[in-house]
């Protein structure tokens, strides 16, 4: 009776395909720091290989594939899944991207960089921080005596739109150590003034 194994391989970049039914994507932000993760410790992909099919289409890894080729590689590490059926292999690009568990968000705080953290790619939550001037940052206390209108988007290019126009910038909050904590975009501007700014645009 023949043994499944699992084959490790170094191989040429360009015999990978990237998979087009792939539902997970990652954010030009986010797509930047693998590139930069990668190009720092290239040691993570021989720890942890791209995973593909005897096509040589990925199952696992397609952004980190896109990321290696901007980061300039010749050769990646891959692991061949060759006892999968078709069925099975659409279950693994799924369950390989979902994410399981929590953070400690107080350890996070108290023992990590937010800033590498972030660099990292780890989206960190967003804390509320009181303003005296200026804009003033998102929460659920309102002022009663003002008309509020709430805007909600979808897409991100939609938001990023926005934010350009309203020259809305990211802040970071802080813990009660002093430690950086997060950055944040939600807002609560003045609305004359977006409407000044939306006319303008």
């Amino acid at each position: 009776m023949k043994m499944n194994t699992i084959q490790i391989e170094l191989i040429e970049i360009e015999k990978v395909k990237t998979n087009p039914n792939n539902p997970r994507i990652i954010k030009d932000d986010k797509f930047k720091k693998l590139v930069k993760s990668i190009q720092e410790f290239p040691k993570m992909l021989e720890i942890r290989p791209i995973v593909v099919n005897d096509q040589m289409i990925v199952l696992g890894g397609n952004m980190r594939l896109k990321a290696c080729i901007e980061a300039g590689l010749k050769k990646i590490h891959v692991i061949k899944a060759n006892t999968l059926s078709e069925e099975q292999q659409k279950e693994f690009i799924i369950k390989d991207n979902v994410g399981f568990g929590e953070w400690d968000w107080d350890d996070i705080a108290e023992n990590w960089d937010a800033e590498q953290l972030e660099d990292w790619g780890l989206d960190l939550p967003i804390e509320n921080e009181a303003k005296t001037e200026g804009e003033i940052i998102f929460s659920n206390e309102l002022d009663f005596e003002s008309n509020y209108v709430v805007l909600k988007f979808s897409k991100d290019i939609d938001f990023l739109n926005i934010q350009t126009i309203l020259n809305l910038e990211s802040t970071y909050s802080k813990r009660a150590n002093g430690k950086p904590w997060s950055k944040g975009i939600g807002r609560v501007v003045d609305g004359v003034d977006a409407i000044i700014k939306i006319k303008e645009s």
